[in-house]
């Protein structure tokens, strides 16, 4: 590993290049550049999901910390790893003070490894458009965590109302297991559903993801039952025929109910993020189930009409901390400057 402090853009691609030459084939057939935009306190969790994440997609990984943007004097502290205990894949932790976290684009754009795809991933809540950061502009895709989120059930709305094709959430990425073994359930079914019922926490926003797949899927507005804090549960569907099909989740396992048909035990396991990170790194193509559920979840249409390419606005989060003073104000704090005229 190598240190810099109090350095320059300019000297951490130098030293990312100097250590790609030390480590010879480590560096060589790169899949993608991952740039992560996450806290202090959040390190540690990227850099293990990357590890897991990098086994089935090598890349290079941009940490990106922003921190203290008000102060007025700006530094970056970078480490850099290619190899070693993040596996097969180089990664730049760069920690970035003052105004500079504000163009953090200027330092990580650079690093990005050529002739392949950039996606950047949020772990933490992501900006209120994704237009406001450039590293999400740059990006071929770019993956959020609504779960992440002080207020969730605004979560989704936000990510619905500035949804561009190529955006997706790992809350959605975490129903795949559960999506899975819905489906291949319903492949057997005998007619339509009629109606659904969703056993769970219904501020959960995964819940609610669920319920808008079912609806976009089946056409029917699933019911959500509070399961009083014990997260997603259960999910019942009731068909024309009458055939109830119940699919419960309980410690790693899911049970399979089916009206005249004995219960079938399958795994239903949670995976660690850097699983469903790995998952989301397989594809760069627009995620149209997603889009489809989130806009059944939000009641918002025509998310996979919208144009996939994003236009940088420029939003300077110190505006909210250090507002300008009001006309009226400034007026009084001029005219308490000016100087008195002498009398003649």
């Amino acid at each position: 590993m190598i240190a810099l402090w109090d350095t320059t853009g300019t000297e951490v691609v130098k030293a990312l290049a100097a250590e790609r030459r030390s480590a010879g084939g480590v560096t060589s057939g790169l899949a993608l550049t991952l740039v992560a935009v996450v806290d202090e306190r959040h390190v540690r969790d990227t850099e293990q999901a990357a590890m897991i994440a990098a086994q089935q997609h090598p890349c290079r990984l941009l940490i990106v910390v922003r921190r203290n943007v008000l102060d007025q004097e700006s530094r970056l502290d970078a480490e850099i790893m290619v190899g070693g205990r993040l596996g097969p894949c180089e990664a730049v932790i760069m920690r970035m003070h003052g105004r500079l976290a504000l163009h953090a684009e200027s330092v990580a754009l650079p690093l990005l490894a050529p002739d392949v795809p950039v996606v950047t991933w949020w772990h933490g809540d992501p900006p209120e458009k994704i237009a406001y950061d450039p590293l999400g502009v740059v990006a071929d895709r770019r993956i959020t965590d609504s779960a992440q989120s002080a207020d969730p059930d605004g979560a989704l709305k936000l990510r619905a109302e500035d949804y561009a094709p190529g955006d997706t959430d790992l809350t959605w990425t975490r129903l795949t297991p559960w999506r899975t073994t819905l489906a291949g359930a319903f492949d057997t079914a005998d007619s339509a559903a009629t109606s659904a019922k969703i056993t769970a926490d219904p501020h959960d926003p995964s819940s609610r993801l669920l319920s808008g797949w079912l609806q976009a899927r089946l056409g029917v507005k699933p019911k959500i039952t509070d399961s009083h804090g014990s997260g997603l549960s259960e999910v019942e569907l009731t068909l024309a025929s009458g055939t109830t099909l119940t699919v419960h989740g309980n410690d790693g396992t899911a049970t399979l109910s089916r009206t005249g048909f004995p219960d079938r035990t399958m795994p239903l396991l949670a995976r660690p993020l850097g699983e469903e990170l790995a998952e989301e790194l397989r594809r760069l193509d627009p995620d149209e189930p997603y889009a489809a559920a989130l806009a059944a979840t939000t009641g918002l249409k025509g998310l996979n009409d919208r144009d996939s390419k994003r236009v940088h606005i420029w939003h300077d989060p110190a505006l909210a901390e250090k507002p300008e003073p009001e006309e009226s104000e400034t007026s009084t704090a001029r005219t308490a400057k000016k100087p008195a005229k002498a009398s003649s």
